[in-house]
C-alpha cells in the first residue's frame, strides 16, 4: 500500500505531510476529493470486517493509525508459511528471506487475530454464542461476565467489577490491551449511562459528516425524506461524479445504527448507488439537513424495563416503482425499548398487499428467532411468546389459519415460518390499527405530523437538547 501511494503521490494523506486545509479554503475540495481516493483504496485492501470498523472515520490519516495500532504486534499470527515459498527446504536458525514480491496478509491476519483471542477465552471458561461469534459469555455462580468484540475493540459487560478487572489484566497478560475504562465511546457511538439507564447518540459522527458536506450551517428539515417526492432510477441528469454519493450514503448507513428514523430514507436512496442522479444526490442531502436538528438524538435503554419482547410488522406493497416490489417495515421492542429494526425492498413482486404483508411478518419472525437466541446464550429466559402487532387481518388469517390455500399456495415455503411459530406459541398475531402501526415509519416517507407521533413511541431521546 506504501509503495502503491508513493507511487501516485499520495503518501502525504497517510504520513501527515500533506496538511488538511481549512473547509473555507479554496484547496479544500480538491483535499477531500483526494482524501476519499486514498480511504478507497485503503478499505478495498483490507478485508470486509475491517473496512466496516473503519468506515466512520473521516480521513485516511486516522485509517491508515489505526490499522497501524491493530497489526504492527510482533505477535501477530503468520499467514504464510516462507518455507513452502522456498522450496520446503529446512531453513537454518534465525534465517532471514528477502521478498521479491509483497504479502498482503491483513485480509488473513483479523481472522487469525480473532482465532487466536478466541481460543484464549474459551480457555478460561467462556462459552461462545450460537447467535453472535463475537458475542463471548461466563457465568460463575452469582457472577456474570459478558465480552463482545469488534475486529480488535473490545467491550466488557459485568455486575462483578473484581471479575473485569481480573479479566482485563489476564487478557493484558496475553495480549497488549489499552483500558478505556467505563464505556463512552466505541466506534463512533457515543454512551451516557444514569440510574434512569443508558443512551447511545452519534452526535460527534454526525458533526462531522455535516461538517465534510459543507451543511454545518444549513436550514433544519422536519422530515428525512419529502412524502410528495418518488424517487426512480431514470429521472434527472446523471451525477458527474459518483463516488462522493456513494460515500455519503456509505456514512449514512452507518448512522442508522441508532438512528432508526433514518432507516427508510437511507434505504431507498442506497438502491441508487449505482447510477446515482442528481434528484438522488439532492434527496441525500435533504437527510443532512434534518439530522442537522436531530444532531443529538439517539435510543433510550431503561433500566427498569420489562424483558417481554413486540414487534411491529408492515409493508408498503408495490412501493419501488422501478420493479414494482413492496417495501418491508418491522421494529422489535424489548420492554419499552426498541432493539431491531429494518427496512428493506422484498426479493420478489407480491401479487396482493396480503402477501406483502405476509412476507414482512416472516422476516419479522426471523428476527425474533435470532433475538430470543441471543437472549438465552445471555442467560435470559422468554417463557412468554413474543407478540406480533400487524395491521392486516388478511395477513393474520393466513397466518393462523392453513387452510387458505389458494390465497397462499403461490406464496414462497420460507414464508410460512410465521405460522409454524404461532402453532409452537413463539409467537402470538396481534391486529393493530394502522394509525397506531409504529412499523409504518420504516415503510414509507411520511408527513411530518404523522412520523413524529410515531418517532415519539419508538424510546428516542435527544440528550443534548436542552427544551
Amino acid at each position: 500500500m506504501i509503495v502503491a501511494l508513493t507511487a501516485k503521490n499520495k503518501l502525504g494523506f497517510i504520513d501527515n505531510s500533506i496538511d488538511q486545509p481549512r473547509p473555507d479554503d479554496l484547496l479544500y475540495g480538491s483535499w477531500t476529493r483526494c482524501n476519499s481516493m486514498v480511504i478507497s483504496w485503503i478499505l478495498n485492501s483490507v478485508s470486509r470486517d475491517i473496512a466496516d470498523s473503519l468506515m466512520y472515520m473521516p480521513t485516511a490519516r486516522e485509517m491508515w493509525i489505526d490499522i497501524h495500532d491493530r497489526f504492527h504486534e510482533s505477535n501477530a499470527p503468520r499467514v504464510y508459511q516462507i518455507e513452502d515459498a522456498v522450496g520446503g527446504g529446512s531453513l537454518p536458525p534465525q534465517a532471514v528471506c528477502k521478498l521479491h514480491k509483497s504479502l498482503y496478509g491483513l485480509k488473513q491476519a483479523s481472522r487469525q487475530w480473532f482465532a487466536k483471542f478466541s481460543s484464549t477465552l474459551l480457555s478460561i471458561g467462556f462459552s461462545q454464542s450460537h447467535a453472535d461469534n463475537s458475542l463471548f459469555v461466563k457465568v460463575r455462580h452469582d457472577v456474570v461476565l459478558v465480552l463482545l468484540v469488534y475486529v480488535d475493540d473490545i467491550v466488557i459487560a459485568t455486575n462483578d467489577e473484581g471479575a473485569a478487572s481480573e479479566l482485563k489484566l489476564f487478557l493484558d497478560n496475553k495480549f497488549k490491551l489499552k483500558d478505556l475504562g467505563k464505556l463512552k465511546y466505541f466506534l463512533g457511538i457515543e454512551v451516557a449511562r444514569s440510574s434512569r439507564g443508558i443512551s447511545i447518540c452519534q452526535r460527534n459522527y454526525a458533526m462531522n459528516l455535516l461538517t465534510e458536506a459543507g451543511l454545518l450551517g444549513c436550514k433544519p428539515r422536519s422530515t428525512p425524506m419529502d412524502a410528495n417526492i418518488k424517487l426512480t432510477q431514470d429521472d434527472g441528469d446523471m451525477l458527474p461524479d459518483p463516488s462522493s454519493y456513494r460515500r455519503l450514503i456509505g456514512r449514512l448507513l452507518y448512522l442508522t445504527v441508532t438512528r432508526p428514523d433514518l432507516a427508510f430514507a437511507v434505504n431507498r436512496l442506497s438502491q441508487y448507488v449505482s447510477k446515482p442522479r442528481i434528484p438522488h444526490i439532492e434527496a441525500a442531502l435533504n437527510i443532512l439537513r434534518y439530522v442537522k436538528g436531530t444532531v443529538g438524538q439517539g435510543l433510550f435503554y431503561g433500566s427498569n424495563s420489562d424483558l417481554k419482547i413486540k414487534f411491529f410488522s408492515d409493508a408498503d406493497w408495490g412501493a419501488c416503482l422501478d420493479t414494482r416490489r413492496s417495501v418491508t417495515g418491522y421494529c422489535v421492542f424489548l420492554g419499552e425499548s426498541m432493539i431491531s429494526w429494518r427496512a428493506k425492498k422484498q426479493h420478489t413482486v407480491s401479487r396482493s398487499s396480503a402477501e406483502a404483508e405476509y412476507r414482512s411478518m416472516a422476516a419479522a419472525t426471523c428476527e425474533i428467532l435470532w433475538i430470543r437466541s441471543l437472549l438465552t446464550d445471555l442467560g435470559v429466559t422468554c417463557d412468554a411468546p413474543a407478540t406480533l402487532f400487524c395491521d392486516s387481518q388478511a395477513a393474520i388469517h393466513i397466518a393462523s389459519n392453513p387452510v387458505f390455500h389458494e390465497r397462499t399456495k403461490h406464496i414462497d415455503i420460507d414464508c410460512h415460518v410465521v405460522r409454524e411459530r404461532v402453532q409452537q406459541g413463539i409467537v402470538k398475531l396481534m391486529h393493530v390499527s394502522s394509525t397506531q402501526q409504529l412499523a409504518d415509519l420504516f415503510t414509507k416517507a411520511l408527513m411530518a405530523s404523522r412520523f413524529h407521533s410515531l418517532l415519539s413511541k419508538m424510546g428516542m431521546q435527544n440528550i443534548h437538547d436542552s427544551s
